[in-house]
């Protein structure tokens, strides 16, 4: 995600993106998800960057065991998957809702001899409930900010909980989200966000406050940004523990590429109650 680069779609003037819809759903993620520029984007990474050092990082301190059964969800194209497999991680299941995204995480395990990696196409609001991927794990993740990419408080709720029962007690949760603390452009971005929603004039498509929508040259986006107070309080309502978090930059400087593929994010640890 790159929002700061980003131009709203509305103001874009690209009319391939029209019409717009008038509420971000689930299934506009999913479609733009599907979508051939976003799909050559996200698998163009799974190829070239694999993991990013603050990404290996806190695997490795946090997920010290390979013989981990892992969760991975929102695998998109496989770029963490894989780098999973490369660690030695051996018990990796892994599931999106994209199906072209999909496409390319198998294709890259066939290539990279990771064929036995299981890769389910669900939802991350049911996944456990409807049976489509069988628990306990002793950890998950959900990385890239892919929780954040739910529109609605209560569906990155639900995902959570569903996590919360796919998982042991106190097995790790990792996760990534943009947060609204980690600049002083975005504390104006923000502030004259909230004028707008205070006077009744935001983008008329976001349903909550810190919601964005945008496009770039990778296709469109949908992400929500929390502050801390408001992780920390679907953390509690999900059953999940507060155990770390701290921003990218403080962790490793990563290479040109990856600072390219994705803007500042704060990597949360969690721990099932």
């Amino acid at each position: 995600m790159r929002p700061r680069r980003s131009v709203s779609i509305r103001d874009s003037g690209n009319s391939k993106l029209e019409p717009l819809k008038p509420t971000i759903t689930s299934e506009t993620v999913r479609d733009d998800f599907n979508d051939p520029v976003a799909v050559i984007h996200y698998a163009r990474a799974a190829h070239q960057l694999g993991l990013w050092e603050s990404e290996q990082i806190l695997i490795e301190r946090f997920f010290p065991d390979r013989g981990m059964r892992l969760l991975e969800a929102g695998c998109g194209a496989g770029r963490v998957t894989l780098g999973l497999w490369q660690l030695g991680f051996r018990r990796v299941v892994a599931f999106d809702f994209a199906e072209e995204l999909l496409d390319q995480a198998r294709s890259l395990a066939a290539e990279r001899g990771a064929a036995a990696i299981a890769f389910h196409c669900a939802d991350a609001r049911n996944f456990a409930t409807s049976g489509a991927i069988a628990g306990p794990f002793d950890g998950a993740l959900f990385m890239f900010n892919g929780l954040m990419q739910i529109p609605g408080r209560k569906n990155r709720r639900a995902a959570l909980r569903e996590l919360h029962r796919s998982c042991r007690p106190d097995a790790p949760l990792l996760f990534t989200a943009h947060d609204r603390d980690t600049s002083a452009a975005e504390w104006e971005h923000w502030r004259l966000e909230k004028e707008r929603w205070s006077a009744g004039k935001q983008d008329p498509r976001l349903g909550e406050f810190g919601d964005r929508y945008f496009a770039d040259p990778n296709g469109r986006t949908f992400m929500h940004l929390p502050d801390r107070a408001e992780v920390l309080e679907d953390l509690a309502a999900t059953g999940w523990r507060h155990d770390y978090d701290e921003l990218r930059r403080r962790l490793a400087r990563e290479s040109q590429a990856v600072r390219e593929f994705s803007d500042e994010c704060r990597f949360w640890l969690v721990r099932r109650g």
